[in-house]
């Protein structure tokens, strides 16, 4: 059984015991800078509370430890087409809001130019349906803390835009 949630920027697809996130957001910025935003490591610790190391290549490694959660994650890049798509595994090692991790995730950001603007689809997969549930909101607080980065402007809490948008989303 397949369930979708459709809303302005995120759809939730649920089959059986897994979840697809899916968003798009239309950035007022060039592809070049949206990419940046989304690939450098100092750009990553502003925006996604990430300190991380990104081996640029297809096969390189990513290493991902959330400055807020403390999740670590890891994968290999399956994708690197500068300044168009990187994908990469996202697996979580176990913690305590985790006991078994995220073993099968995987996350593909895809970047197309529309005029002056960048068109931005993130797409997870393979994540279990608790986390994929658990995400979804974050995911959505995340994009919102990009596009205030790309603007210069103030960066919303992530924990107060996650709880904002919660209810957005399906709750199964």
């Amino acid at each position: 059984m397949s369930t979708k949630n459709e809303i302005k920027n995120g759809i939730v697809t649920i089959k059986g015991g897994y979840v697809t996130l899916r968003y798009e957001r239309r950035l007022r910025h060039p592809i070049e800078v949206v990419w940046k935003a989304i690939t450098d490591p100092n750009e990553l610790a502003v925006w996604f509370n990430a300190k991380a190391k990104i081996d640029a290549h297809p096969g390189g490694t990513i290493d991902y430890v959330n400055t807020a959660s403390g999740f670590h994650t890891t994968g290999r890049i399956t994708v690197w087409d500068p300044p168009r798509a990187f994908g990469h595994e996202w697996h979580i090692a176990p913690n305590p809001q985790l006991p078994n991790g995220e073993p099968k995730g995987a996350i593909r950001w895809s970047l197309e130019r529309d005029g002056d603007f960048t068109i931005l689809t993130v797409t997870f997969t393979g994540l279990t349906k608790p986390t994929g549930i658990r995400f979804a909101p974050g995911t959505h607080a995340y994009l919102d803390r990009l596009e205030a980065h790309l603007e210069h402007a103030a960066l919303p809490d992530w924990a107060e835009r996650t709880a904002a948008v919660r209810g957005l989303y399906l709750a199964q």
